[in-house]
């Protein structure tokens, strides 16, 4: 018998009724909202009684720039929890819910690999709680709103030309990325451009990952900027008193989730931010309830740790006020070999010379990472083709920045393959070592900030826009926004804007295309290159291979 997909192994697993896993962590039967026996909400009421518990360790993981061969940060954040737990620490890990455009599209979901999986993955992997949903309707919500607005008196006087507030959906589809609505005559509103982006953009997913209980979510969303008058003045959701209806929307889908590992331990899985084009972490409130129930809170940020840890460092962990304790730094053999220029067909065979020379997008990394003082642990995700060899290579090149590098067969091996990654974390922890701080300050200009992580972070010279840019970066600081962190809008492919520079690139300049105001979330995005807030779907995409079978079970994700 072949190797067992992932869908094939969480569909084996041995699922413990939910109750049981939140009883591990001192959760009462009442205080879940069940969605079946394998999943369901912590109530809102028993996060607020819990919150003068004693915060655990946190621990980020993050990875090199992603490759098509794979890096696994969620397989190994859900490896390291169990690997934590099998060690006798009580430990929770807490990921992003998968969005439905890169399930049926071509990066997959996000319920990690092989033995290393939170289930039930079907579920996970696509509608779950619905919290997507509600997300989008409540975005929805506001778009109707506003043009059924304009379709009357618009006594906001808003300019059909200056809405910024675009609909969203939880799907790749480019040919909604420009729209024109309200065709067909008086009826039928407005006439205006458009547009969609995917849900995991919306301004309501970042509030949503960012405010701390309900009444900071209405207040966010009511500072939301949807757009300005024909004088230039900016209009926002509580002028247009529409914060209340979209807070009735989010109110249940608010309450973190709680399912549970192959190795039924706890994990809460909230929000679902992509990290290429928003801040790519999960809820602040997720984390937080995490960190009153366990002694270890294992988290994970999106894509590259340029992207993903950059924005949970300088945007999650500013804003809810929380302080990691660890890195980990996920990398594959394959991964780096891509990074040397090998190509994916030849990535099996061993290489020593490509692993050294790949290792340079690792150690860029690394140099990356110690920014923000936090310690960092490399993990190496073996793949059963890598050689003792090649993961001597990245141990040694590791050493050089005084970080260990780990092997790790958590993939096959479950927790009991991330135990010595394991047992690092903990040491690092106990230690006490890390100083977290920022990359910049509040203080900074919003341009300076950009700047800042364009040559920290991505290796560049400088950036440059065009005036009209500039000039709102300047116009921005003037309402008052200056103090917002940025959150850059790149490819998670390369350092740079272009996603063909693999490596470490140096001595490139980021083009910043377009910035949006997000007030509600409290930053500013900054659109680099080419990058799309509506991605679309590939030539073949992952729909194809997805069905459901005699049995009515789901067959072909992943």
């Amino acid at each position: 018998m072949g190797v067992k997909s992932d869908i094939e192994i969480a569909q084996s697993a041995k699922i413990l009724p939910i109750q049981e896993i939140a009883a591990k962590l001192g959760i009462p039967a009442e205080s879940l909202i069940p969605y079946g026996h394998d999943k369901a909400k912590i109530s809102s009421e028993f996060i607020q009684s819990n919150g003068k518990a004693k915060d655990g360790k946190l621990i980020l993981v993050t990875a090199v720039s992603p490759t098509p061969a794979g890096e696994g940060k969620t397989t190994t954040t859900v490896g390291l929890g169990d690997g934590l737990n099998r060690i006798g620490k009580k430990t929770v890990i807490c990921l992003r819910e998968p969005s439905l455009g890169p399930c049926f599209g071509m990066k997959g979901g996000a319920a990690g690999g092989g033995y290393a999986q939170v289930v039930p993955m079907t579920d996970i992997n696509l509608h779950f709680t619905g919290d997507f949903h509600a997300i989008g309707a409540a975005h929805n919500l506001l778009a109707a709103l506003i043009d059924n607005h304009m379709h009357w008196e618009n006594q906001l006087n808003i300019d059909p030309r200056r809405v910024t507030w675009r609909r969203v959906v939880d799907m790749n589809d480019r040919s909604l990325r420009t729209i024109t609505s309200g065709l067909g005559g008086y009826h039928n509103g407005v006439v205006r451009e458009a547009g969609f982006d995917i849900t995991a953009a919306s301004e309501i997913m970042a509030i949503f990952c960012l405010a701390t209980d309900l009444q900071d979510l209405e207040t966010r969303l009511g500072n939301i900027v949807l757009g300005y008058t024909r004088n230039n003045e900016a209009v926002t959701v509580r002028q247009l008193n529409s914060q209340g209806a979209m807070t009735a929307l989010l109110r249940d889908a608010f309450q973190p989730n709680l399912v549970q590992t192959l190795e039924n331990n706890p994990a809460l899985i909230h929000g679902g931010p992509f990290a290429n084009i928003a801040h790519g972490c999960n809820s602040a409130i997720a984390t937080k309830t995490a960190l009153k129930l366990a002694d270890f809170v294992v988290t994970e940020a999106g894509f590259g740790a340029d992207l993903g840890a950059e924005k949970f460092f300088n945007i999650k962990c500013r804003k809810a006020g929380l302080s990691p304790d660890a890195v980990v730094l996920v990398a594959t053999i394959k991964a780096i070999k891509m990074h040397a220029g090998v190509a994916k067909d030849h990535l099996g065979s061993e290489n020593l010379a490509a692993v050294e020379l790949g290792c340079k997008n690792l150690g860029r990394h690394i140099r990356n990472l110690g920014h923000f003082g936090v310690p960092v642990v490399v993990a190496v995700n073996r793949f059963t083709s890598d050689t003792d060899a090649e993961v001597s290579v990245v141990q040694k090149y590791s050493e050089k920045f005084g970080v260990q590098a780990i092997d790790c067969t958590h993939w096959a091996d479950g927790g009991a393959g991330a135990i010595e990654l394991a047992e690092q974390i903990v040491k690092i922890c106990d230690a006490g070592t890390a100083q977290f701080r920022t990359l910049y300050s509040d203080e900074k200009s919003l341009w300076d900030k950009a700047r800042t992580i364009a040559r920290e972070i991505y290796g560049a010279d400088d950036i440059i826009a065009d005036k009209k840019i500039r000039d709102q970066f300047a116009s921005f600081e003037e309402q008052g926004y200056g103090k917002y962190p940025i959150c850059m809008a790149k490819t998670q492919y390369s350092f740079s804007t272009d996603p063909n520079l693999l490596g470490a690139p140096s001595g490139h300049v980021v083009h910043i295309r377009e910035i949006r105001l997000a007030a509600g979330a409290e930053f500013i995005v900054a659109v680099c290159g080419a990058i799309m807030t509506m991605p679309g779907l590939p030539r073949k995409p992952a729909a194809d291979n997805i069905g459901v079978n005699s049995e009515g079970r789901i067959v072909g994700l992943f």
